[in-house]
């Protein structure tokens, strides 16, 4: 009598979440799938990303979320600005220049009954510099602007005047913004005062923890 084989116990896969969701990787909403949505280049910054770069800035603060002033300026579908409000920061202030966007992020807040986070619709520069000009300051920004569009060329200065002392700025982009010896581009005038503390890709994007310092006066 021929024995029945058994087969091999199903081992459960983890499939990212379709594109027109975001899944929270860590804190008190971990594993919860929000609606992102489909809206022109509008694109969550991946999971395997997101995970990396909120293990360096954990790092950084040493686990230590409960005082963290948190600022989103391209907020997007969210996902940064709700990982970090997940994660306990005290404030998280997200910004979108379009209506339909910030509507799906309310209803977002909503449904986690995030009281941390505060919405604005508004044009991400001229925001900056409104928030700036009230004296408001950050520990953390989040710039995960459109590509090919030299936003960050153009909010990174206005970041100077929104930080905290020590506090640290990611930014997501198309092009690598590590400038040395081993790159064939010259350091452009706008990246001189920031410092690039970590940096990575993955597949078309790159992305970078930077810290500001001030640019010592000349002899």
């Amino acid at each position: 009598m021929q024995k029945k084989i058994k087969k091999p116990a199903k081992v459960p896969v983890h499939h990212a979440p379709p594109p027109n969701q975001v899944r929270i990787i860590g804190g008190q909403w971990k594993r919860s799938v929000l609606p992102v949505l489909q809206a022109l280049g509008l694109r969550p910054t991946p999971d395997r990303v997101r995970e990396t770069v909120f293990n360096w800035i954990n790092h950084l603060r040493d686990g230590d979320w409960a005082n963290a002033q948190v600022l989103d300026l391209f907020a997007g579908s969210g996902a940064l600005g709700f990982e970090a409000a997940s994660r306990g920061a005290a404030s998280v202030t997200m910004v979108d220049t379009h209506t339909p966007v910030i509507r799906q992020l309310e209803e977002n807040k909503t449904k986690l009954r995030a009281e941390n986070i505060q919405l604005l619709r508004g044009d991400a520069l001229l925001t900056a510099q409104g928030l700036a000009a009230r004296g408001q300051r950050f520990d953390l920004i989040f710039l995960d602007p459109p590509y090919q569009q030299d936003f960050l060329a153009k909010v990174l200065p206005l970041c100077a005047n929104l930080l905290k002392e020590g506090g640290i700025v990611y930014a997501e982009s198309g092009l690598p913004l590590v400038f040395d010896e081993a790159s064939a581009l010259e350091k452009p005038e706008w990246m001189a005062p920031w410092e690039v503390i970590r940096a990575d890709k993955a597949g078309t994007v790159y992305y970078h923890l930077l810290t500001y310092n001030k640019v010592p006066a000349t002899a």
